[in-house]
Parts: C-alpha cells; structure tokens; sequence
C-alpha cells in the first residue's frame, strides 16, 4: 500500500534531502536535523532538533515519529515521547524530541540522521458507554500478571 506523503522544505533545510527509507523494506523514512550549528545533547537533557520540513499527512493516517535502534542501542539517544504522533491536519515544522540516557555527551549535527517517520492507518474510536465490558480469561490482569519475565 502506498499513500502520498506533501512535504515543504522550509529555507533552513533547503540543502537537507527529503525523508527516505534507505532500503526496499524498510518501515520508517529517515528525517534530518537542521540544525544550523553542531548541537550538545548532555546526558539526562532533553532538546528539540528542528527538521525543517513541514508535511501533509493523508487524512486516515497518523505520521509517528519513532527512534533510531543504532543511536538508542551505541548512544542511548531516544526519541522522548515515542512513539510521537503527526496528525493529519498538522502543517507546522516537523520537531523531534531527543534524550540522552547515554552517560555521555552527543553531538547532533547539521544533516545527521535523528529519527524515523512510519506512515500508519487509523482506525477511529467509536465511544460506547457500557455498565459493564465483555468478559476475557485475562479479565482485569496488569503489568506483570503472566509471570516476571512474561
């Protein structure tokens, strides 16, 4: 399945190329920061790395904004409210909130590959209050209920 993704290049990212997927498989395309200047992420800070894209989401589908599993597994760089959500009429800058939960410094530079777009369909929720919900095995079993390590 394929849907039509707009997306504007702001004049700060000009340079910068489009979001892609770098292989025939791959489920994210790779955003950019554009960041004018080399940008220090200290651990256990936070910061918001511009994109300089602003994009159209086809409506029915959600754009989610999700880390990268090389700079979460060598740096231990997240994206902080992963997985983020683009809504369909959104049309401001694209924005990634970054966290250090590394023990070192990380340097974001200028055109450095910081996070991933997956485009996913949605379903709409159709709210129905009830007195009480259809029963299950699991019933009301939380975290942990199928044992310590699942």
């Amino acid at each position: 399945m394929e849907a039509t993704l707009f997306i504007c290049k702001l004049p700060q990212a000009t340079d910068l190329p489009l979001p892609r997927y770098l292989t025939e498989d791959a489920a994210g395309l790779d955003l950019s920061a554009a960041n004018t200047s080399p940008l220090v992420l200290l651990p256990s800070q936070r910061i918001l790395i511009p994109t300089g894209l602003q994009i159209a989401v086809p409506r029915g589908f959600e754009a989610q904004i999700r880390p990268r599993s090389g700079l979460a597994l060598k740096h231990g760089i997240f994206v902080l409210n992963s997985p983020g959500t683009i809504d369909a009429d959104y049309r401001g800058e694209v924005m990634i909130i970054l966290a250090n939960f590394g023990k070192l410094p990380f340097v974001i530079a200028r055109g450095d590959r910081i996070a991933q777009l997956v485009l996913a369909k949605l379903a709409r929720a159709i709210c129905c209050e009830c007195e009480t919900l259809p029963e299950t095995k699991r019933g009301e079993g939380g975290f942990g209920h199928t044992g310590l390590y699942g």
